[in-house]
């Protein structure tokens, strides 16, 4: 996968934004304000998404492209290298796994139907 690939598909779920919080390089895609991903258009070849924490460290074990995020809470918080060993689909299923950990976290009168069932 590639940045640009990235980027469609996160932009393709429900309710998604995108805006610059940090700088102009790190773009951040938001869920009803919520972050759960980004990427950094200096370093096109790294993605960042929200993990459960138990899978996070399965993920890291399993994949030398998964790493603990640098700058990020490192307990929930991965990033991925582009093409190394993680395939386009198993970094779609990791988006929307991010996308349902932080609508899970939302109050429950956001936590739409079209919302949940992401990341199923």
């Amino acid at each position: 996968m590639d940045i640009e690939k990235f980027r469609e598909y996160c932009l393709s779920l429900p309710c998604t934004t995108e805006d610059f919080p940090f700088d102009e390089t790190v773009l951040v895609f938001r869920v009803k304000n919520k972050i759960f991903a980004c990427i950094a258009l200096d370093n096109p070849e790294l993605g960042v998404v929200k993990c459960d924490p138990d899978y996070a460290i399965y993920l890291r074990d399993h994949y030398t492209a998964i790493e603990p995020a640098y700058h990020w809470n490192k307990q929930y918080w991965n990033q991925i290298w582009f093409n190394r060993d993680v395939t386009d689909e198993l970094l779609c299923k990791l988006i929307n796994h991010s996308f349902a950990e932080v609508v899970k976290k939302l109050p429950k009168k956001e936590q739409t139907d079209e919302l949940k069932a992401i990341g199923k």
